[in-house]
C-alpha cells in the first residue's frame, strides 16, 4: 500500500466498520457513517487532542456526535484508538453493550456527552465551550495555559433545524466562542426525503447574522480541503466556526446513496455487499481493518497520548509555580466541593415572611462565596427567579473600550459566574448540562416553572447521564395569581417526577430551601430540581415541629397530635404544608389524632429503608389526604385506593393568587372537609 492511499483506506475502514455493525445488529443508521466518515477521520487523526488511556484528561479537544444517530462512526473511531474492544462493535445496539443505539456518557468511554435527539448535542458543545473560556479565564496564568482546547462538533441539518440549536448558536455568536467548532454534515437528506421539503433558508447567511465564521468544504470527500477548513477555523479566535462540508448521505451505496432510504435503516446484506465492492473493499470478513491500518492508529494513538504527557509535564511546572491554583483546578476537576461549604448557611427566623425564591437568592449568595465553581443564571428572568450571584462578574466576551460592564457587580469577561441566557430556555439547559459535562463547574439555571417544558430534553437528558445539574423553577402553581393559566403550572411538577435519576425538592419554607440546596449541591451522580415559590410564605416555628435538615429523608413527620398510631395523615409539600398543618391542628381539636408529614421530595423519600418509610407512613393508617396545588396523579402511591387527593386537575384562571387557590380548593377548609370524608370512609370518623 503507498503511503499515500492510506488516508483513504483509513476512511473505509470507517465506514464499513459502521456498516458491519449495522448490519450484525439489523438497526441503525448507515447514512452519515459513509457519508461523513472523511471529516471524521481528518478531525481526529489531525486536530483532535485526546488521550485513549485517560478519556477525562482535563484538557483535551470536546468532541460531540450531536447527530448522535450516526454512533456506530463514533464507536468505529473509539475501537481504533483504543477506547472500544472489538467485541463491542459486534454487540451494536445488543443488551449490556458499550455501544448503543445512540452515545450515552458515562456509558462507553469517549463519549462526552449523551446525544440522539437532534440539536441538543449541538446546545451541549456551547456549554462546553462556555465552561472552558470560563476555566482559562480563572486559572491561566502567563506561560501556563493550562486549559486550552478546543470544542469540536459534528452535526446534520436536522441538528440545525432545531430550535435549540439555533438558540444556543445565537448566544454562541454573541459570546464570541472562538474555539467552537461545528462540522456540518450537509448532506441535505433527513429521515422524510430530501431536506428541500422543510430546509430553504441559507444557513451560511444565518450563522454569519449570529456571529459566526461560516466556512465551505464543496466535496466531502477532499480530505486535504477539510484539513485546511479546520486549521481556518482554529485561525479564527473570536468568532464560532461552521464548516459547511457537503457530503452525500451513504456515499457507496449503489442503489441507495443520496437518499433518504439510508438513512435510518441497514443497507441490506445485497446493498451492503456492492457498496464495498464501489469502494474496493474486501466483502469479506465482516469488521476487516487492515493492518496498516491498526499500526496507522497505534501511532495516532501515541501522538494523542503524547499530548496529554506534554499537559502533564507543564501542570507539574505550574503547580510549583501556583500551588494554591493547582489544587483548586485539581477538586474543581474532581468534582469535589470546598471544605466546609455547607457550614453557617443562612438560617430564617421563625414568624417572618419570605418567599422560597427570595429565600433561595439569600442562600445562594453565600454559597457563592464558598462554591467558586457554582455559575449560572436565568433565561431573561434574574429580577423574577433571583438565579443570579451578585458581585462575581458576568459572563461575556471581553468588551471593547467604554462599554457599560456588569448587569450585576464585578466586571463582565470570561472569568464571570453569572450568565445571561437570554430569553432562551431550550439552550439553557442544554448549555448548563454541556457545562456540568465538561466539569470544573456546577451549573444552576432558573425560570418559571411552567415553562420548565421548554426544557424537559435536557433535563431529562442531564439525569440520563448522571450529571449534576441545578434547575431552580419558581412561581410553583396557581397561587402565582393574574398573570393567568398560560404562567400557572399545574401538570409539570408531576411530569418532572416521572423522569428516572432526576430528583425534584419542593422545599416548605425558607430553612427548607436551604436544606434543599444542600440536598443538590451533595448529589453527584443526577440533577435536582427546586421548585420556589413567588407568594410569601411564614417560616414555619419549629418548636414543636421537626426540624427542617428531615428534609434529607425526602418525607418526615412534621407533627402529630399525639404519641402512637394516628388517626389520620395529612400530607404534603411546599406551601401546601402551612394550609394542611392549620387543618392538621383544627382536626386535632376536635379529639382526632393527626398526623402532618412534609415530603418536600418523593424521590428521596422513596429511596429511604422500607423501615423509615413505613415509620412516617404506617401501612394500617388507611386515612390519609395528600394536598398539592397541582395535579393529583401520582399521589395515589402515598394516600392509597382509600385515601384522597386535594389537587388541581384543571389548568388555573387570572385572579389573584390568593383567589385562585381558593375557589380550586387549596384551603383548610377543602382539606379538613376532605380528611373527614375520608375518615368517615374508613369507619374512622
Amino acid at each position: 500500500m503507498e503511503r499515500r492511499e492510506l488516508p483513504s483506506i483509513c476512511v473505509n475502514t470507517l465506514r464499513f466498520l459502521a456498516v458491519d455493525m449495522i448490519e450484525r445488529a439489523k438497526s441503525g443508521h448507515p447514512g452519515l457513517p459513509l457519508g461523513a466518515a472523511p471529516m471524521a477521520y481528518v478531525l481526529w487523526s489531525r486536530h483532535l487532542r485526546h488521550s485513549p488511556r485517560n478519556p477525562t484528561w482535563p484538557d483535551r479537544d470536546r468532541f460531540i456526535l450531536s447527530a448522535g444517530h450516526g454512533s456506530a462512526l463514533l464507536y468505529a473511531l473509539l475501537h481504533l484508538f483504543g477506547y472500544l474492544p472489538l467485541e463491542e462493535l459486534q454487540n451494536f445496539r445488543q443488551w449490556g453493550s458499550k455501544t448503543p443505539g445512540h452515545p450515552e456518557a458515562g456509558l462507553t468511554p469517549g463519549v462526552e456527552v449523551t446525544t440522539g435527539p437532534l440539536g441538543q448535542g449541538f446546545a451541549n458543545a456551547v456549554g462546553m465551550a462556555m465552561a472552558e473560556a470560563h476555566l482559562a479565564a480563572i486559572f491561566n496564568r502567563p506561560g501556563f495555559p493550562i486549559v486550552d482546547h478546543h470544542t469540536y462538533v459534528l452535526a446534520s441539518d436536522g441538528d440545525l433545524m432545531e430550535g435549540v440549536a439555533a438558540e444556543a448558536a445565537s448566544l454562541a455568536g454573541h459570546l464570541k466562542l472562538g474555539k467552537l467548532l461545528v462540522l456540518y454534515d450537509q448532506n441535505l437528506v433527513s429521515l422524510a426525503g430530501s431536506t428541500a421539503l422543510t430546509f430553504t433558508e441559507d444557513v451560511r447567511k444565518r450563522f454569519e447574522a449570529y456571529g459566526w465564521q461560516v466556512l465551505e468544504v464543496p466535496d466531502g470527500n477532499d480530505l486535504e480541503a477539510i484539513d485546511e477548513a479546520i486549521y481556518a477555523a482554529k485561525a479564527e479566535k473570536e468568532r464560532p466556526s461552521l464548516l459547511c462540508i457537503r457530503t452525500v448521505i451513504g456515499y457507496g451505496a449503489p442503489t441507495k446513496a443520496g437518499t433518504f432510504h439510508v438513512h435510518g435503516a441497514p443497507l441490506g446484506p445485497e446493498e451492503a455487499r456492492a457498496a464495498k465492492r464501489n469502494l474496493g473493499w474486501p466483502e469479506e470478513p465482516p469488521f476487516f481493518v487492515p493492518e496498516e491500518v491498526r499500526a496507522h492508529f497505534a501511532k495516532l494513538r501515541a501522538q494523542a497520548e503524547a499530548q496529554e504527557d506534554a499537559w502533564q509535564k507543564l501542570f507539574s511546572e505550574y503547580e510549583k509555580a501556583h500551588p494554591g491554583l493547582a489544587q483548586e483546578f485539581r477538586r474543581r476537576m474532581g468534582g469535589e466541593l470546598p471544605p466546609h461549604w455547607d457550614e453557617n448557611l443562612p438560617a430564617f427566623e421563625p414568624g417572618t415572611k419570605i418567599s422560597t425564591r427570595k429565600a433561595s437568592e439569600t442562600v445562594l449568595q453565600a454559597l457563592g462565596e464558598r462554591i467558586p465553581e457554582l455559575v449560572g443564571g436565568s433565561a431573561d428572568l434574574n429580577p423574577s427567579c433571583f438565579t443570579w450571584l451578585k458581585g462575581k462578574g458576568d459572563f461575556q466576551a471581553p468588551p471593547e473600550p467604554g462599554l457599560v460592564q456588569g448587569a450585576v457587580g464585578g466586571g463582565w469577561d470570561y472569568s464571570g459566574r453569572n450568565i445571561h441566557f437570554g430569553v432562551r430556555e431550550h439552550a439553557m439547559g442544554a448549555i448548563a448540562l454541556g457545562m456540568a459535562r465538561h466539569g470544573g463547574v456546577i451549573p444552576f439555571c432558573g425560570t418559571f416553572l411552567v415553562f420548565s417544558d421548554y426544557m424537559r430534553p435536557p433535563v431529562r437528558l442531564s439525569a440520563m447521564s448522571h450529571s449534576r445539574v441545578i434547575f431552580l423553577f419558581t412561581h410553583d402553581s396557581v397561587a402565582v395569581g393574574e398573570d393567568g393559566p398560560t404562567h400557572q403550572p399545574v401538570e409539570q411538577l408531576m411530569n418532572l417526577r416521572c423522569v428516572p435519576n432526576l430528583v425534584v425538592i419542593r422545599p416548605a419554607d425558607a430553612n427548607e430551601v436551604r436544606e434543599a440546596w444542600e440536598a443538590a449541591l451533595a448529589r453527584k451522580d443526577g440533577p435536582t430540581v427546586i421548585i420556589l415559590t413567588r407568594q410569601d410564605l411564614p417560616v414555619l416555628d419549629r418548636r414543636d415541629l421537626s426540624g427542617p435538615e428531615n428534609l434529607h429523608r425526602g418525607g418526615y413527620v412534621l407533627w402529630q397530635r399525639r404519641k402512637g398510631m394516628p388517626d389520620l395523615i395529612l400530607i404534603a409539600t411546599g406551601s401546601e404544608v402551612h394550609v394542611t398543618l392549620a387543618a392538621g391542628k383544627k382536626l386535632a381539636e376536635e379529639g382526632i389524632n393527626v398526623r402532618v408529614v412534609a415530603m418536600p421530595s418523593f424521590e428521596v423519600f422513596q429511596a429511604q429503608s422500607a423501615e423509615y418509610q413505613e415509620e412516617v407512613l404506617p401501612k394500617d393508617v388507611r386515612a390519609r389526604v395528600a394536598v398539592e396545588a397541582g395535579c393529583p396523579l401520582g399521589w395515589e402511591r402515598f394516600v392509597g385506593l382509600e385515601g384522597a387527593v386535594v389537587g388541581i386537575a384543571r389548568f388555573g384562571a387570572s385572579a389573584p393568587g390568593s383567589v385562585v387557590l381558593e375557589k380550586m380548593g387549596i384551603s383548610e377548609e377543602a382539606v379538613i372537609r376532605v380528611a373527614k370524608e375520608v375518615l368517615r370512609r374508613v369507619g374512622k370518623f
